[in-house]
């Protein structure tokens, strides 16, 4: 089921400042639709830009400074060989929420399909792959506290008004660590949770979203860009937080995309709670 890159729900949503979105404009992993536009500024494109002498002398100088810093702190630190740790309050650079729902409307309702998430169905997914990339789980977690694998009080408490039993986490990591993603499903008691919980994740109403998973041998997700994207599966939100590691911006948002396709077949197994409820044994 592709991805679909629409707007955020409700003609009458209050106006917010300008976010990212990350559109379709050509990834290998979707049919094309079009160019598009192009996510990067006109003065903030990566490329190759020429300095002035000067400037350049003038960087090298300051940069020499920092080194004989980092040294100078290293010395006397023992030479800081903890891992960092993952920043707690992280919000994507890019959102593209889908409240559609296509094809998963029999199980909109917990009660179409009550029985709770296991770990067996959860992380069954210990390897994804598709052209070009492959990813092995590296951190998981699956918790009943929807409070406490989040942040942000508005956030919180929706997830309590609409019915949070469940809440699935997951980091992977390419086989070249060159990127990162995080799988989340939050399991609520219907679908208009999920919508409200979609909106609740667009980083522009700061409302919070679920705290992600440190993967062990790459740097901690937070620090730089990253594009997330959130679909409606039944009474399920399924989220996806892609980046290259350590959060450097990539050519184009193609990359995101092709990368945030491979994670999002972690949720593979919803599909099979799908088929228990089309054949009338949800399984309570």
């Amino acid at each position: 089921m592709k991805r679909p890159f629409g707007h955020a729900e409700g003609a009458g949503a209050a106006k917010l400042p300008v976010v990212i979105e990350a559109r379709d404009t050509g990834s290998r992993e979707t049919p094309g639709r079009g160019r598009g536009r192009d996510f990067w500024p006109d003065d903030d494109k990566p490329g190759r830009r020429l300095s002035s002498p000067k400037l350049l002398f003038g960087a090298a100088a300051a940069l020499v400074a920092v080194v004989v810093a980092v040294v100078a702190v290293m010395l006397l630190t023992g030479g800081g060989t903890k891992e960092q740790a993952a920043p707690r309050e992280v919000l994507p650079t890019a959102y593209t929420p889908d409240y559609n729902g296509e094809g998963f409307r029999s199980i909109s309702e917990r009660s179409a399909d009550g029985r709770v998430i296991t770990e067996g169905e959860a992380f069954s997914a210990k390897s994804l792959k598709s052209t070009g990339y492959s990813f092995s789980l590296a951190a998981s977690d699956l918790s009943s506290d929807c409070k406490a694998a989040t942040w942000g009080a508005r956030l919180q408490g929706d997830l309590a008004k609409f019915g949070c039993n469940q809440i699935v986490r997951s980091a992977y990591v390419s086989a070249d660590k060159k990127h990162v993603g995080h799988f989340v499903v939050i399991n609520l008691s219907g679908v208009e949770g999920v919508k409200q919980i979609l909106r609740d994740l667009d980083p522009r109403t700061k409302a919070g979203w679920p705290t992600l998973l440190k993967a062990p041998g790459v740097p901690a997700t937070g620090a730089g860009f990253s594009a997330a994207y959130a679909r409606t599966y039944g009474h399920y939100a399924v989220l996806t937080l892609v980046e290259r590691a350590g959060g450097a911006q990539p050519a184009s948002l193609n990359e995101m995309i092709d990368v945030s396709l491979v994670i999002e077949n972690a949720a593979d197994f919803l599909y099979g709670r799908l088929d228990l409820a089309s054949t009338g044994t949800p399984g309570q």
